[in-house]
């Protein structure tokens, strides 16, 4: 089986799950000896691509991109160039079985000679919650909706996601999509040294609108007032903007209310020294941070929106996401019994054993060959 692999999340992403997800199970189907994978990139920033065996050895251009970006010359658009004209000369050879698109741009359509394709849809945010993607660089809905129509077969990344493409594709047959959960990546290495406050709650990842993060300050800002010595610490997305650092600084709480970034190594460490991870978000079509913060032995709180009960199950302390006492309650809660907290991270950790990427990359192979025949 040939698999041709679109580069186009990777161009997207330096971080995130989607880029995640691909790279590990690729990774795993390209050792497989009747599975060869074609990823038209020679060089990426994707910070797990990049780590991988799949990129395109040509040792010549890796040399210039090396060059150009010890001087400081940005080698982003002539790195997308090279990949789109070789991505270009795989169609033109069409000698490959299946075609996986990465992300939702339908450009391929025309290029595959009617060859199978097997898409992967993540979540139904911007179906379900429009009002947070008005001015969408992506069009996700509009090319969403033509490959869900089009595709061979379609891989949900959860049984709550499938519902929720059924939802608004009723027309569609429920067998062509299969449900594949993603695995755990995240690793703990204790060589690394990372400076952590001593004493802190833990949000990770994007702050946009629907992610909740501006609800879960209004929440635990009489817990951070009581206790001076307590710190919120958003791990990821980006520095605080103008806008947040004002409101943070009108809460008078701008000493505890911080952000940090972090390698991908440093990860592991953000969820094990943290007194609670809470992801407040009011959707996620499956959440690989509840995954990240189980197999750490970190507990979780959540709200009860999306695929969180699915995917966490009994490990989760679920909060209403209309209350903010309930969350500051479930908050303090742990935070008050060091007992209660060790059951829930332990339970995370019988949790997080479900989830693997060698058996999601074997559902994956499966799904690719029933499409190709």
């Amino acid at each position: 089986m040939k698999i041709l692999l679109d580069p186009q999340i990777f161009n997207q992403q330096t971080y995130g799950g989607i880029s995640r997800y691909y790279s590990e199970v690729f990774s795993i189907l390209s050792k497989k000896k009747d599975v060869k994978i074609i990823l038209p990139i020679y060089k990426s920033d994707n910070a797990y691509i990049s780590k991988t065996q799949l990129l395109v050895e040509n040792r010549l251009l890796n040399s210039l991109y090396s060059i150009l970006s010890a001087v400081k010359i940005s080698t982003r658009s002539l790195r997308k160039k090279k990949s789109d004209k070789l991505l270009d000369k795989f169609f033109e050879e069409n000698s490959y079985d299946l075609f996986v698109p990465t992300y939702y741009n339908p450009y391929f359509l025309n290029k595959i000679n009617g060859k199978p394709f097997v898409l992967t849809v993540y979540d139904m945010i911007h179906e379900l919650m429009p009002q947070y993607f008005e001015n969408d660089p992506y069009n996700v809905v509009e090319f969403k909706s033509i490959l869900i129509k089009k595709a061979s077969k379609i891989i949900a990344v959860s049984n709550n996601t499938k519902k929720d493409i059924l939802k608004f594709y009723p027309q569609i047959d429920p067998d062509k999509i299969e449900v594949i959960y993603h695995g755990s990546s995240i690793k703990i290495e204790p060589n690394v040294k990372v400076d952590l406050p001593p004493n802190y709650i833990l949000y990770v990842g994007s702050r946009a609108d629907y992610k909740n993060f501006k609800f879960l300050v209004k929440a635990i800002t009489p817990l951070l007032k009581a206790n001076p010595n307590l710190k919120l610490l958003a791990a990821g997305g980006g520095k605080f903007d103008d806008d947040e650092l004002k409101w943070i600084k009108s809460l008078c709480l701008e000493n505890q209310i911080v952000q940090k970034s972090f390698k991908e190594n440093e990860l592991g460490h953000f969820y094990q020294n943290a007194e609670l991870f809470v992801f407040p978000s009011l959707y996620e079509g499956f959440g690989i941070p509840v995954l990240e913060a189980m197999a750490s032995g970190c507990p979780i709180i959540l709200t009860k929106h999306g695929s969180f009960p699915e995917i966490a199950g009994e490990a989760g302390i679920y909060f209403d996401s209309n209350s903010e006492e309930d969350l500051r309650d479930k908050i303090q809660m742990l935070l008050n019994d060091k007992k209660l907290k060790a059951k829930f991270a332990k339970k995370g950790l019988e949790q997080v054993k479900k989830y693997n990427w060698n058996d999601a990359a074997e559902k994956c192979l499966k799904v690719y060959q029933e499409a190709i025949s």
